[in-house]
């Protein structure tokens, strides 16, 4: 059942976060009601502890991530949802996908906007003289060049690699 639910949410989160770069908290908080109170009517007291140590897993993992700008509110919701739908460690792993996933996507979209040519350059230079502002070659301060994409899509992809294959 949690299964079939968390499916649909991050289905509904994905589309709304592509469309409109928002997760929806119309989504999100009924979602994370209904998880606690089916695992407490499921398992009584286990079921209380179960949702709400997921709840404090997907909180607590994007929170700082939040708080420093690098993410939505949405996006740390969501995370919470799997959370209290599917205990802390499914979300720990699906963390660990949608981190790796994460990665991904913005190195993609980092080659693709600055070159990869220009990168290896810059790379290549920096090394060689010894500089060590490695991380100002790929991420820029100057907010017409910054790079964004909505993350809740490796919120999903991530899930999905938990759902199939589980941990490690």
């Amino acid at each position: 059942m949690e299964d079939i639910i968390l499916v649909i949410v991050l289905l509904i989160c994905l589309f709304t976060d592509i469309k409109s770069r928002k997760i929806l908290n119309i989504v999100t908080l009924p979602t994370i009601v209904f998880g606690l109170v089916y695992n407490i009517l499921t398992t009584g007291f286990e079921g209380f502890l179960y949702s709400g140590k997921g709840f404090l897993a997907g909180l607590g993992l994007l929170i700082i991530p939040y708080l420093l700008g690098g993410m939505g509110a949405g996006d740390v919701k969501l995370m919470t949802v799997i959370g209290v739908l599917m205990g802390s460690n499914f979300v720990f792993y699906s963390f660990i996908y949608t981190a790796l996933i994460g990665g991904a996507i913005a190195l993609i979209l980092i080659i693709k906007k600055k070159g990869l040519i220009n990168i290896i350059k810059s790379i290549f230079f920096n090394v060689v003289f010894f500089r060590s502002n490695l991380g100002s070659i790929l991420l820029s301060k100057d907010k017409k060049s910054s790079i964004s994409f909505p993350y809740g899509v490796a919120i999903f992809f991530g899930t999905l690699c938990t759902l199939v294959w589980g941990g490690f």
